[in-house]
């Protein structure tokens, strides 16, 4: 008779070729219909999950799922940072910051009092969807860019948002939560924005500092004695950069982004490797990052609660529209706008205020409220879920489209 312990490891195998296999007829299907994989991911996980076919029953709030969760973004996000390029950082980097925090405010403010309106919440609850929904998702975002050819800087401006919004939506989430259940008297404006200026640091500081460790390992004249285990140590320290901005209670995503930088842009920094060297490097990286895509979607599709979403749809397609037409567009006008030196064009605003997917992130957001039962948690977990389906199935399947209508492709 087997143990508990074996027992276990067949069902985590068994999940793992499910999702290799269907997985990999996926993302040749999202080709052939020249539709972003995550898309096509996402609506097989929703089939093979437990409301429909039953094949994949994965708890949001199991050890396996956190573990693809937490590792799959991290290295997602490194491989977004490492198609970054510093020059055009430098251009729009006022962009970056501006909708990346007073972004974060704008959308939790519209969409908040719109929830207050559309499904009859109470404002501090309104606001906590508001704000759980708020931060955009590297996770989705990455990919798709990754696959549709975008004007650099517009596509590197949406990208960095993602990454970097991450911190400024949990910090908004959780004061807004201490309200909600009762600790509000402890919430003060300059904590919090004390906490998002060390959080945002101490993630960049541990990202740049391994970043530069790593490119020194992988390619310097002398000193690069890891060259041909680059791939391994985008592994290691992948898991570093993320664990040591934790550690200090800081931004573990951004921490991972930035290191993608450094590694991405380790020319700049005189390292350079040999070319058969970093092809190796770069189709390990790529064909990580695919996996990655792969777990995270068919897990989050897997977890959909249909019944839920039933109960809050048609209110809460109305609250999505009004955060797709309304809060997006105006946060990216209000924030971009300012930003004299970046001259947007119009269409580039336009695409901006169109591409924003909610994905991970929020829904994870979503599970801690949940598991935490503050008052009104499930029907933000509905909302969350239903702004996570529409968001990936129209925006995202539209980007290539709208980049064409807008003459934004490359």
């Amino acid at each position: 008779m087997e143990s508990a312990a074996i027992h276990a490891a067949k069902e985590i195998l068994f999940l793992i070729g499910i999702i290799l296999l269907f997985g990999s007829f996926s993302g040749i299907l999202a080709r052939k219909l020249g539709m972003p994989d995550v898309v096509v991911f996402l609506l097989i996980g929703m089939c093979l999950g437990p409301e429909l076919a039953g094949v994949i029953k994965v708890k949001a709030d199991s050890t396996v799922n956190q573990l693809i969760l937490i590792f799959g973004s991290s290295y997602i996000l490194f491989d977004g940072g490492a198609g970054l390029k510093l020059k055009v950082l430098k251009e729009v980097w006022i962009t970056i910051l501006i909708i990346s925090t007073v972004g974060v405010l704008i959308t939790t403010a519209i969409t908040g009092l719109a929830a207050g309106w559309l499904l009859g919440l109470p404002l501090i609850t309104a606001l906590l969807l508001g704000s759980t929904v708020a931060s955009t998702d590297p996770a989705t975002l990455v990919p798709v860019f990754k696959q549709v050819p975008i004007k650099e800087r517009v596509a590197q401006t949406v990208m960095s948002e993602s990454a970097f919004n991450d911190a400024m939506g949990a910090i908004v989430t959780f004061s807004i939560m201490g309200v909600a259940l009762g600790t509000g008297g402890k919430f003060s404006l300059g904590s919090a924005a004390f906490g998002l200026v060390s959080n945002a640091l101490i993630g960049v500081l541990a990202g740049a500092v391994l970043g530069y460790a790593a490119s020194v390992l992988i390619a310097h004249e002398k000193f690069g004695f890891l060259m041909e285990y680059a791939p391994l140590v985008t592994l290691m320290a992948v898991v570093g950069a993320y664990l040591s901005a934790e550690n200090f209670q800081a931004s573990g995503f951004m921490s991972v982004f930035v290191f993608g930088i450094m590694v991405g842009n380790k020319d700049s920094f005189g390292f350079k490797m040999e070319n058969q060297e970093q092809e190796k490097m770069e189709d390990f990286i790529t064909t990580t990052a695919l996996i990655m895509r792969m777990f995270i979607f068919i897990l989050l599709g897997s977890q959909v609660n249909f019944a839920l979403m039933g109960k809050y749809l048609w209110s809460g397609v109305a609250l999505v529209l009004v955060f797709m037409f309304v809060a997006r567009p105006v946060t990216v006008f209000c924030c971009a706008l300012p930003d004299r030196r970046a001259k947007w064009s119009l269409r580039e605003l336009l695409f901006m205020s169109w591409t924003r997917e909610t994905g991970v992130i929020p829904g994870a957001l979503a599970g801690i409220l949940l598991g935490m039962k503050v008052p009104g948690a499930d029907v933000i977990a509905a909302v969350t879920f239903i702004t996570i389906l529409l968001t990936i199935l129209i925006q995202a399947t539209t980007t290539r489209w709208l980049a064409g209508k807008l003459g934004l492709l490359v």
